[in-house]
């Protein structure tokens, strides 16, 4: 009888991991170099929990950030659009993150992309 556990008695399922090298991490990349302040950013959560939007729809500034960071932009291309640019997230970041301008770049940089042109 084969045994699916390793030596510290678990696995980690295949559906959970993500592989950073088959992700596009040049839109993060680009959010990085025009928006240094984006690097600060600790995903608290503190711009979603002020966010209207967020009230609203399934939107999560915070989620956005993370998975611009991991390079998974699919779904951040879905869900940028619903942001309404009040810049309340901007104001109660703890780290100072431009969050607002963070958001402008990224819609910038779908719409510059070979990958996401229309």
């Amino acid at each position: 009888m084969a045994s699916n556990k390793n030596k510290f008695g678990f696995d980690i399922s295949l559906g959970r991991q993500i592989n950073y090298d088959a992700n596009n991490r040049n839109i993060a990349e680009y959010l990085f170099d025009k928006e240094p302040s984006m690097r600060r950013c600790i995903e608290c959560g503190g711009c979603s929990a002020t966010c209207t939007t967020a009230g609203f729809t399934t939107f999560s500034l915070r989620e956005l950030m993370i998975l611009i960071k991991r390079g998974e932009t699919d779904e951040v291309y879905m869900n940028l659009k619903k942001c309404m640019l009040c810049g309340k997230c901007t104001l109660v970041c703890p780290r100072g993150v431009n969050t607002r301008n963070i958001i402008v770049l990224a819609k910038k940089a779908f719409q510059k992309s070979d990958e996401y042109a229309i």
